[in-house]
């Protein structure tokens, strides 16, 4: 389902993440539901196209080439409060690349941003005896908002790597949590959490994962945590938000053969 917000605020949380918090009217009809993974389809009209009015996405594809469609970008919900009728949604910016975060770090009150959603697959299970929740910085919204709900006493070991302490970030929560950060410190990205999860000691009982963040560190974490340490496939949510050296289309468009290939790969192991 499509909706529009208007920004409220802006805010830098870190100094390569920015929270954008829509509100509004065209926020009347949204809501998440269970999951803490919930995230949108943020839709960016290309420059110097007219699109159809009332704005319709479906529309747009079917009566325009596709190389003039709008560009869609999947971001994770990192809170709605639907008393205050706000929409929080954390960017990672990268300068001027990409097409997200440059619009997140001009975006001024007032601005319209449409998107569609939300999906979500994932939740903290309280039934669990321990969590493992791992990612870069790109999957720390989805983290966060999975640690805020734990439930009281729940274990969860939390392994989030990012550039350095300037980009750590705070979270409150019920549960019974380590948040370790590590800092990537121009090691290539991803390393650091693949080596953190190899060395960590599992604790005895039942564990429920999130792994998400770039695509070959989810491909790494993922042979190891199924083939090494047992996980069954159903206690993972585990999945490559991004890929180094594709933007979100080219990714998109071989996700899907990319996350078969690894299954294909690790079922031969």
């Amino acid at each position: 389902m499509a909706h529009h917000g208007q920004v409220v605020r802006t805010e830098w949380i870190a100094p390569g993440m920015i929270r954008v918090v829509l509100g509004g009217n065209g926020l009347a009809d949204f809501a998440t539901g269970p999951h803490t993974d919930s995230y949108v389809k943020l839709i960016f009209p290309q420059e110097g196209v007219t699109y159809p009015e009332p704005f319709d996405l479906a529309a747009a594809r079917e009566s325009l080439p596709r190389d003039r469609w709008p560009r869609t970008r999947t971001y994770t919900v990192r809170r709605w409060d639907p008393d205050a009728r706000e929409l929080w949604i954390d960017f990672v910016v990268h300068g001027d690349s990409g097409i997200a975060g440059p619009w997140a770090a001009r975006a001024r009150p007032g601005d319209v941003l449409r998107f569609a959603g939300p999906g979500g697959a994932y939740a903290p299970d309280p039934a669990t005896d321990w969590h493992l929740l791992a990612g870069d910085e790109s999957a720390w919204p989805a983290i966060a908002a999975a640690v805020e709900a734990l439930p009281a006493g729940a274990r969860a070991t939390v392994l989030v790597e990012v550039d350095g302490p300037a980009d750590r970030q705070v979270v409150s929560t019920a549960g019974d949590v380590d948040l370790v950060w590590l800092h990537r410190a121009g090691r290539p990205r991803g390393r650091a959490v693949v080596e953190a999860v190899g060395k960590l000691d599992f604790p005895a009982g039942a564990v429920q994962v999130f792994v998400h963040g770039e695509a070959t560190m989810v491909k790494e974490l993922r042979g190891h945590l199924r083939l090494d340490r047992g996980v069954p496939r159903e206690r993972m949510s585990i999945s490559g938000y991004w890929r180094l050296g594709a933007d979100e289309d080219g990714w998109q468009s071989s996700k899907r053969e990319w996350n078969q290939q690894v299954e294909q790969e690790q079922e031969r192991e």
